[in-house]
């Protein structure tokens, strides 16, 4: 029997949508949006009528109508911190998403999206999903201690794309279920995070404002350097400094690795050094995660737009080999992370889950 499952995935200035008959991609479309078109809307949640009537369109072009799908999964926004895997859309998450996101971000419309093609294209019993939000915690209670009593770390990340790329490897390389297996993982690109897996959760990660920088972001910084910075700009200045103008921007004005990597393979030692520094402290992160399993780990995963450098994968290769083999997942495939997520729910593998917002004692904890 074939699933047939819509993937959707909104970005910023984007919307990402691939159709899959099992896990085989048949057919794919990007729509693109000039800033100016998406600033005119005060809110994410506007954007929703324009959005659907373009995916609408495409995928009626593509001889689809009611019955064509059954299932339709979209990239899950930033609700409160949730359990890992497949959630039903509901009233409730709408709901969230719409009037108390933990913050505005465009992935918030996947779950809008999703329940609306459902609708217009599904079979009988075709249901709407989201799958891994961004903000699933699995985080074990020690990992959450800051160091403030009043700052807790929390779990925001590349959530569903190392999720996918742990499976992947587990199944492919070490040839055991993910649940049976100790994984670490960075994704590192524009934005980087790491995490670790400890037989099937995710129960620590460092975000993007925590450890290793990136082309954009600055990731962990001298504290103390930071603070008297705080009262020299305003708090939308330091966070344009740290999330936009960090990284590689910082340094070289340019977010693209490979124009950085070019400079220095053409003799620039300050290109090389940052580079140098950036894998230095990829791979310090992920020595950082190794000790939360001590040691025991069964595979590193580097994942993301980074990966597909040689020099940042060779270097970081070199620093953590030691550890586990190194396997690169380069890029990312979360479309079909979206969609394989719904295959499982609709083959009985995984049991979708109803938002209940978040409640400490749902949490999985071992």
């Amino acid at each position: 029997m074939v699933d047939r499952v819509i993937a959707i995935n909104p970005g910023a200035t984007s919307t990402k949508i691939g159709y899959f008959e099992n896990d085989t991609l048949i057919f794919k479309k990007e729509f693109t949006y000039a800033y100016d078109e998406i600033a005119k809307y005060d809110s994410i949640m506007e954007q929703y009528d324009f959005r659907f009537k373009d995916i609408v369109d495409w995928l009626e072009s593509n001889h689809m109508s009611k019955g064509s799908l059954d299932a339709a999964v979209g990239r899950g926004g930033l609700l409160p911190p949730v359990n890992a895997g497949a959630y039903v859309v509901d009233d409730a998450i709408i709901d969230c998403l719409t009037y108390h996101p933990v913050l505005e971000h465009a992935s918030n419309l996947g779950a809008s999206l999703a329940r609306g093609i459902a609708e217009k294209f599904g079979a009988t019993n075709c249901e709407a999903y989201i799958y891994d939000p961004v903000t699933v915690d699995q985080m074990d209670d020690i990992a959450r201690i800051s160091g403030v009593a009043e700052i807790e770390r929390k779990s925001i990340g590349h959530v569903l794309n190392m999720r996918a790329v742990c499976m992947q490897i587990a199944e492919e390389e070490l040839k055991k279920p993910y649940e049976e297996s100790n994984l670490i993982v960075a994704h590192i690109g524009g934005g980087s995070s790491a995490s670790v897996h400890k037989y099937g959760r995710m129960i620590d990660l460092i975000s993007d404002d925590e450890g290793l920088f990136s082309t954009e972001r600055s990731g962990g910084l001298p504290i103390k350097e930071v603070i008297p910075m705080c009262y020299e700009y305003t708090q939308k200045e330091m966070t344009d400094l740290v999330r936009k103008r960090a990284g590689l921007v910082s340094y070289f004005g340019t977010n693209d690795a490979r124009i950085v990597e070019e400079r220095a393979n053409n003799g620039d030692e300050k290109a090389r050094l940052v580079l140098e520094a950036m894998a230095y402290q990829i791979a310090k992160t992920i020595g950082e995660l190794a000790t939360v399993l001590y040691g025991e780990v069964d595979g590193i995963i580097l994942t993301g737009g980074l990966a597909h450098s040689k020099m940042i994968t060779d270097l970081v290769k070199e620093r953590t080999s030691f550890l586990a083999p190194v396997y690169f997942v380069p890029g990312e495939a979360e479309l079909l992370a979206l969609a394989k997520g719904a295959r499982r729910v609709l083959r009985g593998e995984e049991e979708a889950q109803k938002f209940q917002g978040y409640r400490k004692e749902t949490m999985v904890n071992a």
